[in-house]
């Protein structure tokens, strides 16, 4: 063959590969961007869902906060060795009064709820596991949720102090049974006030209660446990 010849057919052939070979180039990269922007666009979509740092409610005052480490740090989810404060804990670590604890807590009604329970029982009924199931699904983000049981006057001291104990312990104990998470222990503080601290006033009736929600004396209002989630950061 002609050199000549030989050489305008490499070079021929050479010029319809090489667009061919461009094409195929800017298609692979163009499908690399694609799939990028499709991940990027997907990630977007997802749902963000509130964490503990970022979860702080308006009821989060410093005093509030103050409150809540003392807790937490005395009842046995932070650096501590028990679970639960009883009363006498409860009074020490909160250092204040009763009524002034109770404020506190006002804000948190939209997240909470009050288990009322019978007269000397700690039993849950079919009413109270459906709030607390319910509560304590509306985590949002928050980091810890609280279970402060109390009893009303009938019986000694000591009696209604056990027995406060029982119903704190009874929702632990269902929240273990119904959620089988390995991080309850870090999350649930329990604090059992049996008649001694902090008993509820009529303001609390507004709360979402079970049991005979009409009923709210005195009495029937601290036969209960209250429980929320707090969404501080400490």
């Amino acid at each position: 063959m002609n050199p000549r010849l030989a050489i305008a057919c490499v070079l021929g052939l050479a010029g319809l590969l090489l667009p061919l070979g461009l094409v195929t180039s800017w298609q692979g990269q163009a499908h690399a961007r694609l799939l990028e922007a499709e991940a990027s666009e997907a990630a977007d979509a997802t749902p963000t869902v509130a964490t503990a740092a970022e979860a702080d409610e308006q009821y989060c005052t410093p005093q509030l906060r103050t409150i809540l480490r003392r807790v937490l740090t005395s009842c046995g989810l932070i650096g501590g060795s028990g679970r639960g404060c009883q009363p006498v804990e409860a009074r020490s670590v909160a250092t204040m009064q009763g009524e002034d604890f109770n404020a506190l807590f006002l804000p948190m009604q939209g997240r909470g709820g009050i288990l009322q329970f019978d007269q000397a029982s700690s039993d849950l009924d079919a009413s109270d596991l459906q709030l607390i199931d319910r509560v304590f699904a509306d985590r949002r983000g928050a980091s810890y949720f609280f279970v402060v049981s109390r009893a009303s006057p009938e019986g000694s001291t000591e009696l209604n102090r056990e027995l406060s104990r029982a119903r704190a312990e009874a929702v632990m104990g269902h929240l273990r049974q119904t959620f089988h998470d390995p991080e309850l222990d870090q999350q649930v503080g329990l604090l059992w006030l049996g008649e001694e601290y902090a008993q509820l006033d009529p303001t609390f009736c507004e709360w979402e209660r079970s049991g005979e929600a009409g009923a709210c004396e005195p009495a029937d209002l601290n036969r209960s446990a209250f429980v929320a989630w707090i969404d501080c950061r400490l």
